[in-house]
Formats: C-alpha cells, sequence, structure tokens
C-alpha cells in the first residue's frame, strides 16, 4: 500500500531521472533507486549498478527530458526523451516506475528512435511539438 501520493511519485521519479540522466551524480542517484531494484529493460543489467554501469557508458551529451508522466498508486509512467547517446536519432521513452517506500523499486520501458518529420507517417512529432533539428 502506497504511503506517498501520486504527485510525490511523480516529483521522485522526475528528480530522480534528472540526477542520473543529465547531473550524473551516482552517488546522490543512491538515494532515489532502491538497492533491490528489480530491472526488466531488456538494455540494462539487472539492478541498480547495471542502470548505473549503462549511464556511465554513454557520452557526457546524453540528456533526459520528460514529457507527460502519469501516476496512479505505486506506479509512474513518464514519456520522456534521451538524446546525446551517440546515435542517429533520440529515444523516445515510455517509462513505468513502481515506487516502494519512496524509493524507485521496479523498472520497465518501451523504447523508440525518434522519427523525423520527414519519417513521421502521422506528420506528428513523437515528443514535444517539434520535431527534431
Amino acid at each position: 500500500m502506497s504511503t506517498t501520493s501520486p504527485e510525490q511519485n511523480k516529483a521522485l521519479v522526475i528528480e530522480a531521472f534528472d540526477t542520473l540522466f543529465n547531473k550524473r551524480d551516482y552517488h546522490a542517484a543512491a538515494q532515489f533507486w532502491s538497492d533491490k531494484y528489480i530491472q526488466h529493460s531488456a538494455h540494462i543489467e539487472p539492478g541498480r549498478e547495471g542502470l548505473f554501469e549503462l549511464i556511465r557508458s554513454t557520452p557526457a551529451s546524453l540528456r533526459y527530458e520528460h514529457g507527460l508522466i502519469l501516476a496512479e498508486g505505486d506506479y509512474v509512467i513518464v514519456h520522456g526523451r534521451f538524446s546525446g547517446l551517440g546515435r542517429p536519432a533520440a529515444w523516445i521513452a515510455a517509462d513505468v516506475v513502481r515506487i516502494e517506500d519512496g524509493k524507485l523499486a521496479e523498472h520497465w520501458d518501451v523504447l523508440q528512435d525518434e522519427a523525423t518529420e520527414l519519417e513521421s507517417k502521422s506528420g506528428r512529432p513523437m515528443f514535444g511539438h517539434r520535431f527534431p533539428a
């Protein structure tokens, strides 16, 4: 049973993601991720250290932006963009996080390369209101 509100859980996830992905403050980030963290992503090794090692291996240019964020009970879903990865396209992600005892305890994701305006059959950007430059 959750002891935090959906708004508190959303704020926790945004702060945790910013601390790890943008600030790369691993010491501070460890305070946000449970030491029993369960990873379901096919791109990331198990546990909190698997995630931290992945970020350590990415270019310093990595940036994370969050967009729409929804929460219900202990679960938060955030729509975001990972750019500066040294890949031809940014990744657009839907990250699902379960919160337990005030920490990120479990994670699932869906990742997709961000389409340019020419690649988009819908004619609409995948993230935000503009296509990537």
